[in-house]
């Protein structure tokens, strides 16, 4: 279970400080709602340990994780930048998130090879990121996320610029990591994300 407990955060400036409080269990999807600029990415960020809260604490099963480093933590994101490395292909991309030396198991390649085939980015594995629309870039990004099999997974905006057969496919993919007892936090201003996905919502 994830724990958000009294996480205060302020951006430097004029601006309200956010506080958050909030818990996700093993299995379940938590839909994000707010307006653009009520904190969804903020708070998605100090999970994920990209920003560093004035307060609170993040717990997972009961342990505080907020001071560890991002790589330290349970968690996998997807945010709407990609954060994939230009200058390696989109296979290499995929596999550093599930072994940093690339040490791939062939069952693991398989994965990726199979994932690449059900969100119709087969043949593609060897392109880099350049090459590829912002759509098939997202879905490179979301392949990683599920594929790294950590047992918290936070989307911002997953299915942005994708097209209505690959966000089926996707969605189709995200419901077998909740049945494998995956946490989501999902932010999205798409209601049929929240819709398919969710199985609670919880307004800023």
């Amino acid at each position: 279970m994830l724990d958000v407990r009294q996480l205060q955060f302020r951006y430097s400036g004029p601006t309200p400080a956010w506080e958050f409080n909030l818990s996700v269990t093993a299995g379940e999807c938590l839909a994000i709602r707010g307006a653009s600029g009520s904190g969804k990415s903020t708070l998605l960020g100090l999970i994920a340990g990209f920003l560093q809260p004035q307060r609170g604490e993040i717990l997972w099963q009961g342990h505080p994780i907020h001071t560890l480093k991002p790589w330290q933590r349970p968690v996998t994101s997807v945010f709407q930048e990609h954060n994939l490395f230009e200058h390696l292909d989109v296979f290499t991309n995929i596999g550093l998130g599930l072994h940093p030396g690339l040490q791939l198991s062939d069952l693991q390649k398989q994965a990726i090879d199979q994932a690449l085939t059900r969100t119709g980015l087969s043949g593609f594995g060897r392109r880099r990121p350049g090459e590829l629309s912002g759509g098939q870039r997202q879905r490179v990004a979301l392949i990683r996320a599920i594929l790294r099999r950590q047992p918290l997974l936070l989307l911002d905006e997953p299915m942005t610029g994708l097209d209505p057969d690959t966000r089926t496919e996707l969605h189709r993919m995200l419901l077998e990591e909740k049945a494998h007892g995956v946490a989501m936090l999902l932010a999205s201003h798409d209601p049929e994300d929240s819709k398919i996905l969710a199985d609670r919502h919880w307004n800023l």
